[in-house]
């Protein structure tokens, strides 16, 4: 609700003028691509997890974090790479909403890598398996989640303007 919230709230404002036009620098390309392989490797956790493939569970854990990481310092340098260009915070409407809503998107996403090192932790030990995969099932429907929302506000601020 908070996302439709701030992309309705951005089309309110958009119309009102004063709107600064601006092209997302393409790191945010890769951050896409990043996110979209971490839904992938979040797949192959589960499937390892239902065939008790433990070294495979870790090894996938293990490749999701390193891809929300990756997809977390490419949202920082699309940021670095804006603010060199004059498009801050509080220049523009239009640029404090791309910070407020990808800033938003990062906090849920570090809560989704808190839980994704928490199994990775439990998976170590041979937690989850065939018999027991509500941990992780949890983990990737809100990965799955970060990843679905993620595209949504990509395209959303790529070509709603």
């Amino acid at each position: 609700m908070l996302f439709a919230g701030l992309t309705s709230a951005y089309l309110v404002r958009e119309a009102e003028g004063n709107w600064l036009k601006f092209d997302l620098p393409q790191v945010f390309w890769v951050s896409s691509g990043l996110i979209l392989l971490s839904s992938i490797t979040m797949n192959w956790a589960m499937m390892a997890a239902k065939k008790d493939n433990y070294a495979s569970v870790t090894l996938a854990l293990l490749l999701t974090t390193i891809l929300g990481f990756g997809f977390m310092i490419c949202q920082f340098l699309g940021w670095r790479m804006l603010y060199s260009q004059g498009i801050v915070f509080s220049g523009n409407p239009s640029a404090s909403f791309l910070y407020v809503i990808t800033g938003f998107h990062i906090a849920h996403l570090i809560g989704g890598l808190i839980a994704i090192l928490v199994v990775l932790f439990k998976s170590r030990g041979k937690v989850y398996n065939s018999k027991n995969l509500i941990g992780i099932q949890n983990c990737a429907i809100y990965w799955h989640f970060l990843d679905g929302l993620w595209i949504y506000l990509f395209i959303f601020l790529m070509y709603v303007r």
